[in-house]
Parts: C-alpha cells; sequence; structure tokens
C-alpha cells in the first residue's frame, strides 16, 4: 500500500468503528443527499481580497455548486454581518446560504469569534429543529472554528463530520513572516480537538496530509487528499491566444503593452509577503535601471488578519524603497476582472510564507500566465517548477529579483512557460474535486467500506 493509499483507508479498532452512533447503519454503500457546510468566520457571498475573505470563499463557493450539480443539495451556514442580510440567500439550485446571528454584525475580529461559537452552535441547531430527523447526512465544516460547531451539530444529528483544515497553526507558527503574530495556543488545542473528532479530513495535498499526521497526530485512515479545483470557464486564456489576450486585457486596464508585469493577488498580510515581491522588484531596478521605464507592479488586494495593523504599510514601504512610480495599489476585483488582471500580466508572483494549496497560483496559470512562487505547502504541487512556473527556496528578495530577470531576458521562455501553464491548470477542474469529495462522503458514511475511495 502507498503512502497515498494508507490516507485514503478508514479507521477501525478491532470490531468497534470510530465516531459517534449513526442514524442508518453502515454498509448501505450511500451518498449523501444533502449536506450541512459550515464556514463561520467568513461567507461565501463576501469579496475573495476583502477582509478574511480569500482562497477558502472561493473554494466552498465551487464545490457546493459543484456538488448540487451531482445531485448533493448544499446548505452553507455563515455568520450574519449584517442585520440587513435575509435569513437565507439562493447561491445557486441547490445551494442555500444560511444566515446565522451570532454576536456583533459587524467590527468582530477572527480572533474573537471563539466566544460566540455557542450561539452560532445554537442558531445551527435551530434551524435544523424545523426540519424532520435525517434532513442532513452528514456536516462538511471548513477551518477550526467551523469544525467545533460541526463536532457539536454532528454528534447530535448522528451524522458523520468531514472536516477541512485549509490553513493549520502549528504550520503557520512554524514559518512565520518577521513581525507577524503566532497564532494563538487555543487554536492549536481547538485544531487538535476538531482532528481527533472529525469522522474524515479532507486535505488539499499530500504534504497537508503529512503535516496533519505529523502535527496533530492524525489517524491515516481519516485523512483523504483532495486537490482543489479551479474555474476553467472563467479563467482560461482569451479565445484569440495567449499573446492576444494580454494585449487585450493590458488595453482593457490601462497598462501599457510592452511593459514587464509582475502581478501580486490576494490578501495584505505578512503571511502572502507582498513586502518580498516590492523589495525584489527595487533590487531588480537597482541592477537593471533600465528595466523602470517598461516595469509595472500591479498589487490586488486589501489588508487582512494582521495586515489590518498597518493598512497602509505596503504603500509606504514602496516609497522607502523609492518604487512608488512603478507600484499600481487596486481594490479587490470580481473574478471576471480578475481574470484579466491574470491575463495582462507577465508573471504571477507569489512569495507567501505558508499556503495549503495556492489556488490563485492555479487561476493564474489557467489564464496562460506562468507563477514565480516560494516552495512552500501546496505550491509545488499547484506550479510545475521549470514548465509552468518558478519555485524559489525561502523568501530572499535576491532569489525573486533573479526569477523576475530570467522572464525580462528570456520572452521565449516565458512564452513556453504559459503555454504549459494552460496545460497544467487543465487538470484542477472543479467537477474532478467535487466527485473526489463526494467520495469522502460517501467513505464517511459507510465506515464498513474502506475501499470505495482508494
Amino acid at each position: 500500500m502507498t503512502r497515498l493509499e494508507g490516507f485514503q483507508r478508514t479507521r477501525s479498532h478491532g470490531n468497534t468503528l470510530v465516531g459517534p452512533p449513526r442514524l442508518r447503519p453502515p454498509g448501505t454503500h450511500c451518498r449523501p443527499r444533502r449536506v450541512a457546510m459550515l464556514s463561520v468566520h467568513t461567507s461565501p457571498l463576501h469579496q475573495p481580497g476583502t477582509g478574511d475573505a480569500g482562497g477558502m470563499n472561493v473554494y466552498i463557493v465551487e464545490l457546493a455548486k459543484r456538488l448540487a450539480a451531482i445531485d448533493i443539495e448544499v446548505e452553507i451556514f455563515t455568520r450574519a454581518t449584517s442585520a440587513a442580510l435575509p435569513p437565507s440567500v439562493e447561491l445557486a439550485p441547490g445551494v442555500l446560504v444560511r444566515h446565522v446571528a451570532a454576536g456583533p454584525y459587524e467590527g468582530l475580529a477572527k480572533e474573537n469569534l471563539p466566544a460566540y461559537l455557542c450561539a452560532f452552535t445554537h442558531g445551527v441547531t435551530q434551524a435544523w429543529a424545523g426540519h424532520r430527523p435525517g434532513h442532513y447526512d452528514l456536516v462538511h465544516s471548513h477551518y477550526w472554528l467551523s469544525g467545533h460547531v460541526g463536532r457539536l451539530a454532528a454528534e447530535r444529528w448522528g451524522v458523520p463530520l468531514v472536516h477541512a483544515m485549509h490553513t493549520m497553526a502549528r504550520v503557520k507558527n512554524a514559518s512565520l513572516a518577521e513581525g507577524d503574530t503566532p497564532e494563538p495556543a487555543a487554536r492549536v488545542f481547538g485544531e487538535t480537538q476538531v482532528v481527533r473528532d472529525a469522522d474524515r479530513l479532507i486535505a488539499n495535498t499530500e504534504k497537508e496530509a503529512e503535516e496533519l499526521l505529523r502535527h496533530y497526530d492524525a489517524d491515516t485512515g481519516r485523512v483523504a487528499v483532495v486537490h482543489p479545483g479551479v474555474n476553467l470557464e472563467r479563467f482560461r486564456p482569451d479565445p484569440s491566444g495567449i499573446e492576444a489576450g494580454r494585449a487585450a486585457a493590458r488595453s482593457r486596464l490601462g497598462l501599457p503593452q510592452d511593459a514587464l508585469i509582475p502581478l501580486f493577488v490576494g490578501r495584505i498580510q505578512p503571511l502572502k509577503a507582498p513586502d518580498v515581491l516590492l523589495r525584489a522588484v527595487a533590487r531588480l531596478l537597482e541592477e537593471r535601471p533600465r528595466l523602470r521605464e517598461r516595469i509595472v507592479v500591479p498589487v490586488v488586494g486589501g489588508p487582512s488578519g494582521s495586515g489590518l495593523a498597518k493598512p497602509e504599510g505596503l504603500q509606504k514601504l514602496a516609497a522607502c524603497l523609492g518604487i512608488s512610480d512603478v507600484v499600481l495599489f487596486r481594490p479587490p476585483v470580481g473574478q471576471a476582472q480578475l481574470a484579466d488582471w491574470y491575463r495582462a500580466a507577465s508573471v504571477l508572483v507569489m512569495p507567501s510564507h505558508s499556503e495549503s494549496f495556492g489556488l490563485v497560483a492555479v487561476e493564474a496559470q489557467a489564464c496562460g500566465t506562468p507563477v514565480i512562487a516560494a516552495e512552500v505547502g501546496g505550491l509545488p504541487v499547484a506550479v510545475r517548477d521549470g514548465v509552468s512556473g518558478v519555485l524559489v527556496p525561502g523568501h530572499d528578495p535576491a532569489d525573486y529579483a533573479r526569477a523576475l530577470c530570467g522572464f525580462a531576458e528570456d520572452p521565449a521562455r516565458a512564452a513556453r512557460m504559459s503555454e504549459a501553464a494552460v496545460r497544467h491548470a487543465r487538470s484542477f477542474g472543479w467537477a474532478a474535486a467535487a466527485a473526489a469529495t463526494a467520495d469522502v462522503y460517501t467513505a464517511a458514511l459507510n465506515p464498513r467500506l474502506p475501499d470505495l475511495i482508494s
């Protein structure tokens, strides 16, 4: 049995199955009809790149839609952030978003949410109380805060809990950016409880699965690896071709046609390391001052997390480095315009200190844009080093400057990588991710059939 196959097998101890009692007998080889999906701290309706909204929001929205397309209804429970929000919103056919009142609507930091988990749990169970027993077949929680609610809901309803970590405190703390705030011990303890109690854990990559085993003593038989997908209908090269599409996108965005455009997309916080890109650009311009005439560095995103403490810190850094004239700060944008930013860029730069997968990297490649990324987390899966992009060990701006220089000096290599990037991204479709997730659900509902997802 391979290491990956080991992750996908179901745990049992002798004849005693692990997990809460089930409403239906095991071994029926059934798929769920309806899933309660939990996203406490960030709504799938929020704009990615604002506040705490990011790749997880995209993940939940796309996964829920594709699950509904294969006849698994999804109800997403999230915390209400405005009194004006309706109790529920249909996101798509078969996908309902439920707003749960828990704590103040606005101004509540993610770090303060644990105090309101009981209120959120009450709201979730109240929604369930209005239905007949067995309304939800399974709970799928996202991030550790949701996992705590999921533990209680799954136990009360007598259904399995499937959990996706998305990020892990111990992994983040092991690779903190300079000046960033460590994740608290309470989160580490909370994550340990969720890992212990979940019937199945979904990891984005095999490396993340190994981190669950190493840092949280997860049971190998409960961990399944499912790569996230990308919306290949939205993120794709222009029908006129990569080069023609790049020219058209630059025209729409008001960018110069002959520029070297290294793009950053994401939440502006130390974890994502946009400062590394700015320092690399400053280093590059010191060594090749003539590039200043034809370089534009768009930063598309808003402050988030610990970055909120210094919301204008990146602009001040650009000024201190003497590169304010080449850096464009733009707020988060919708997916249609985001695809244009990807198409317009020469290369996407992702110098993150930690990434469970790196969805932005795959979106960019799907549009025909190669990627320079840190060799961390799931990015070695998202990016094929030397083929669809360049992986950089560590976070030394000089290394990123050298990688950028390679794109500036070898257009033919950049063109080859653009074509390869599109081919690589095609392997990450959401339909495949949803089908694999449905297999994990089936295995959680049928603990006596350990080979269902192998």
